[in-house]
């Protein structure tokens, strides 16, 4: 999938940035870190971009000319499961919950670090690169994830699962019946638990429900322990 190791170049990252000033910094911090970044300031190039590019992940601002940066997130992933990063104001919090829900893996706050930027694309792409046990296969009834794929299959169908989806239901399957806290679910999704963003783990579990489950107002999958957090609890075959 996108994402992935190739050999020993150098990973692609498309910024799609409307200011200028923001997107060349972005750009340099993230060649310092030895990756090749590309930026483009308008939406609407930014599908025909990615797709010159094809690059393993996108930066991507909301606030953009041409097309905004929720359409072009629809777009992309009409055609991609390549991660994506929002790039968003703190005034955008509707926003970026839309975004999320298009399928954003991701997003960091303005005015941010530079060097935030930096660690949240390293954490996307190391938990998109590989597995963390390769070749192990994680059942919980119907539900099984290939961790050497990072294939998805509940009852003999494939799911499509964007990079934290299959992370969230991974810490989900493993610990099978017991309740997992938005914490413990941010941290095994983004690799740390940035306080602020748990409400981001409530949009990856619907978009999860909408995958998993036949009715997502009757869950059977995936639960909510009000106050608490979440349970999977895995239909039989």
């Amino acid at each position: 999938m996108a994402g992935t190791e190739k050999g020993t170049m150098a990973q692609k990252i498309l910024i799609i940035e409307d200011e200028p000033k923001i997107a060349r910094l972005v750009r340099l911090y993230l060649e310092e870190a030895g990756y090749e970044a590309t930026a483009i300031h308008d939406g609407g190039q930014a599908i025909y971009a990615f797709r010159q590019e094809q690059p393993d992940l996108v930066l991507l601002d909301l606030n953009l000319p041409g097309l905004d940066g929720l359409d072009v997130c629809r777009k992309l992933r009409g055609e991609s499961d390549v991660p994506v990063i929002m790039l968003t104001a703190r005034t955008e919090e509707a926003d970026r919950l839309i975004g999320l829900e298009l399928g954003a893996d991701d997003y960091v706050v303005k005015p941010f670090s530079p060097r935030e930027v930096v660690a949240r694309v390293r954490a996307v792409l190391r938990r998109a690169s590989g597995p963390q046990t390769p070749g192990e296969v994680i059942r919980a009834g119907s539900l099984s994830l290939d961790m050497g794929s990072r294939r998805v299959h509940l009852g003999g169908h494939e799911l499509a699962l964007t990079v934290s989806e299959f992370d969230i239901l991974h810490a989900l399957a493993r610990g099978s019946g017991r309740v997992l806290t938005r914490l413990q679910l941010l941290e095994a999704s983004q690799g740390v638990a940035y306080e602020g963003y748990e409400r981001s783990i409530d949009q990856h579990i619907k978009n999860l429900r909408r995958k998993l489950e036949d009715n997502i107002s009757y869950p059977r999958i995936v639960h909510t322990v009000h106050g608490v957090g979440y349970r999977l609890d895995p239909l039989e075959d």
